[in-house]
């Protein structure tokens, strides 16, 4: 299961987590309304101090990647134990770690950017408004603000 871990979960872990989301339509204490990203937890958000930034906080990021490696090694696991024994080829190992790495650079290189910042938990509560799941290639449409304030409407 120790190869499995390394040839398989971790891989399908990194890649299924920058790929299947979450977002969250909150609106944040003392801020403005604002969509944020992570399943189960939501762990990044735009700014409000800056429009290119993000908020990232790590304790939620962790929890959801501890989620998605879980998912992937109960379903290894019983695959594995139960309906037919895994091997991975070479290639096929070669390609997720390819895509891995390419993975791993870019957040690396998102995460890089100095207007970041980063909290070990989310320092303020929110109110989740509206929920919904994506793929990182579809749009992510903002729902409507008046939907749920319709007092500020002119």
């Amino acid at each position: 299961m120790r190869q499995l871990t390394f040839k398989l979960i971790i891989p399908l872990t990194i890649i299924s987590f920058a790929t299947i989301t979450k977002w969250w339509y909150a609106l944040p204490v003392d801020a403005p309304d604002t969509l944020f990203t992570g399943f189960p937890f939501p762990f990044v958000c735009d700014g409000f101090h800056t429009s290119m930034s993000l908020l990232i906080f790590v304790t939620e990021l962790i929890a959801d990647l501890l989620a998605y490696f879980t998912i992937w090694f109960i379903a290894v696991y019983f695959i594995n134990r139960f309906l037919t024994k895994i091997k991975t080829h070479k290639i096929v190992t070669i390609a997720l770690w390819t895509i891995t790495v390419f993975i791993i650079s870019g957040a690396a290189y998102i995460a890089n950017y100095r207007e970041n910042i980063f909290y070990v938990k989310r320092p303020f509560d929110i109110d989740v408004m509206e929920t919904g799941y994506k793929f990182v290639w579809q749009p992510t449409i903002r729902p409507d603000y008046y939907k749920y304030h319709p007092e500020d409407k002119k």
